[in-house]
């Protein structure tokens, strides 16, 4: 069965949205609800995930700074990134949280791919990056690397929430008040910055398409037999 696909159409309080989502993860784990995917937009916001440090946030009086207990660091939600909220049924889906992680990611990398981009993971560094060759070269002589999606989940009793962010055409320069996920010598980009005329409902039609290459179907819950 797919999960139940919900586009928010206004920009969503985060408050409120993670009470919703948290509400709607306990459903699943009960069996009172299925799976689910929501399509969010915040107002400009910076969250702190569990390993936040104080001394990335560099500009606390800029945006509203929510506290949450997914995992990561400081990253910033606002207008013009699609923020996908999962809710999926790990405990179901194989018991494996890494591999999870890595669904998350192939699953960012599988909808980037929908518009020729290359996305990469990098070993130490959460998320998914794109090279810059076009860019001047890093001091060290390396091609530059810019972020273009974060991730962080939390899961509990095997059903996560939270999820990822794809920047598709944010204010880049909204990033200043925070050093992204604790990272300082990359920086961030979005599909409209990479020179790609794309939309947020371009993205969503993207993520659908590419969820169940990524992640398949939901498997049938196991019974008891006697």
């Amino acid at each position: 069965m797919e999960p139940e696909w919900i586009e928010f159409e206004q920009l969503s309080p985060y408050l409120e949205t993670v009470a919703a989502m948290e509400t709607r993860a306990d459903a699943i784990a009960a069996g009172r609800a299925g799976e689910a995917i929501w399509l969010i937009e915040h107002p400009p916001l910076y969250t702190a995930g569990t390993s936040a440090r104080p001394a990335d946030l560099t500009d606390p009086g800029r945006f509203p700074v929510f506290e949450t207990r997914r995992g990561g660091q400081y990253t910033y939600h606002g207008p013009g990134q699609r923020v996908v909220y999962a809710m999926l049924d790990v405990g179901q889906r194989g018991h494996d949280v890494r591999r999870f992680v890595w669904q998350l990611e192939e699953w960012v990398i599988a909808t980037l791919a929908e518009f020729n981009v290359r996305g990469e993971r990098r070993p130490g560094r959460v998320g998914v990056w794109v090279v810059r060759p076009e860019l001047p070269p890093g001091p060290d002589g390396a091609p530059r690397e810019d972020k273009i999606a974060a991730i962080g989940v939390r899961l509990r009793r095997w059903v996560s929430f939270h999820g990822l962010a794809i920047n598709v055409d944010p204010d880049l320069g909204h990033f200043d008040g925070i050093v992204p996920c604790g990272i300082r010598d990359h920086g961030v980009t979005s599909l409209v910055d990479l020179g790609l005329p794309v939309t947020i409902g371009d993205v969503d039609v993207a993520l659908k398409r590419s969820f169940a290459r990524v992640f398949g179907p939901l498997p049938a819950r196991r019974t008891a037999t006697g």
